[in-house]
């Protein structure tokens, strides 16, 4: 990764000076490994009223260091940091300053980790080709109302959002299907569970009906898809 010294810099705490602006003016985070980034995001962010930076951060422990110290009523987080991750990072600032709006900002959007980041409680994610206008209106927006959403992804990764979601398997249809996944069969399945054969012929057919599958792959195929399960070695097997 270009630049991977720059996460060493230095970086700043937060701001005390004169130029904190007003009390009511947006305070913000800036997380991000490559120190040229967050000056730039800082001359963008201070060049439009009512904005303020709390304070910078390289890597996860000092964002959420940081996070701790200062409150700040946004942050704008790299995916790629180092330390812990992402989602991990997400987590604890979320446990520390629930009312803190995070904003999301990669130069990578797939539609896994957007998925993975919206469950997580991120109020935003920008690529980082948004243009400045775009950057101060997602996080004007945010920060005035809670419950916005704002997305500046591709359409793939959109489409994957926006997709209805996957229907709520039971912990013993996914144990089925999971080892379904393996290419054991019905008979295998019911020894490895220590269950009747029949009870693992009626899950895959409440399974087949939840997924509105066709076949065993099928309902694998769909299953792991939705991330119901993990992908492993699959039967081709064409019936429950």
């Amino acid at each position: 990764m270009p630049g991977a010294g720059l996460g060493s810099g230095p970086e700043s705490g937060p701001d005390s000076g004169p130029d904190s602006g007003p009390d009511s003016a947006i305070s913000i985070a800036l997380v991000d490994d490559h120190a040229l980034f967050r000056e730039g995001l800082r001359e963008i962010l201070e060049s439009f009223g009512g904005m303020r930076i709390a304070g910078e951060a390289g890597d996860s422990a000092a964002a959420v260091a940081l996070v701790s110290a200062t409150r700040p009523d946004v942050v704008l987080l790299d995916v790629e940091i180092p330390g812990e991750e992402v989602t991990d990072t997400v987590a604890r600032i979320r446990d520390l300053s629930p009312e803190t709006r995070i904003i999301i900002l990669s130069m990578y959007d797939g539609p896994q980790l957007l998925t993975r980041l919206l469950s997580a409680g991120i109020r935003g994610y920008l690529h980082k080709s948004v243009r400045r206008d775009e950057l101060i209106a997602a996080v004007r927006s945010v920060y005035q109302d809670s419950s916005r959403l704002v997305l500046a992804v591709s359409r793939t990764s959109l489409a994957h959002v926006e997709a209805p979601p996957c229907p709520v398997l039971s912990d013993k249809e996914l144990e089925v299907l999971q080892l379904a996944a393996q290419a054991l069969s019905n008979h295998q399945i019911a020894r490895r569970l220590g269950v009747a054969e029949a009870t693992v012929k009626r899950h895959m057919h409440n399974i087949f009906l939840k997924l509105n599958a066709v076949s065993r792959i099928d309902a694998v195929n769909k299953a792991v898809a939705g991330s119901l399960i993990t992908p492993h070695s699959r039967s081709d097997a064409e019936g429950p």
